[in-house]
């Protein structure tokens, strides 16, 4: 017997003296398991984090919808820990993804919306311990690419597709390697 069916019978002779059938108590565990598992997958191979309505920020602990305009990101960020850097572009230092520190940039669509989060470092001294760092989180907190490919720079270029959410990693040559950690939002 398998971990629901065991809690079902258990259920049923227990607690339950009406005609509950072992099926509805099953389907009734099943339900609230995966309720509670929402996100999570076995094996390590699905998301341990939800990112479909927004995404989660530790410290400061902040939840961000992708719903978000300019005027209620600034709104819910404490004076001065949010730097506007350009017309709809705004950055913050942080944490998320259980422990990754950096910096975290907050992309807006020419409508005012949040469409992409950008995660990068100040410092690159060591480029394949910063892709190696961030890729370790990610896939810790989205499970396994859904793609992955021959990048440059020595790097492999990485995809998860998450319904209307698409993360990538990779690095390409702009006047020298860069890294790019994003995650996108399509409506």
């Amino acid at each position: 017997m398998d971990f629901i069916e065991v809690l079902a019978v258990k259920l049923r002779t227990r607690h339950c003296k009406s005609d509950l059938r072992p099926m509805n108590v099953q389907t009734l565990f099943a339900s609230v398991l995966t309720f509670f598992s929402v996100g999570k997958q076995n094996k390590g191979d699905s998301l341990a984090i939800d990112i479909t309505n927004g995404f989660q920020i530790e410290t400061p602990n902040i939840f961000v919808p992708w719903d978000i305009d300019e005027r209620e990101l600034k709104k819910i960020f404490k004076a001065g820990s949010l730097k506007h850097v350009t017309e709809k572009y705004y950055t913050t230092s942080c944490t998320s993804l259980n422990g990754l520190n950096c910096m975290l940039g907050f992309h807006f669509q020419l409508d005012g919306e949040l469409n992409e989060l950008e995660f990068f470092r100040t410092d690159y001294s060591d480029p394949q311990k910063s892709f190696d760092e961030f890729q370790k989180y990610f896939v810790g907190s989205f499970g396994n690419p859904t793609k992955t490919s021959k990048g440059n720079e020595g790097f492999n270029n990485y995809e998860w597709n998450l319904g209307k959410v698409q993360i990538v990693h990779f690095v390409y040559d702009r006047f020298g390697p860069e890294e790019h950690m994003r995650i996108k939002f399509t409506r």
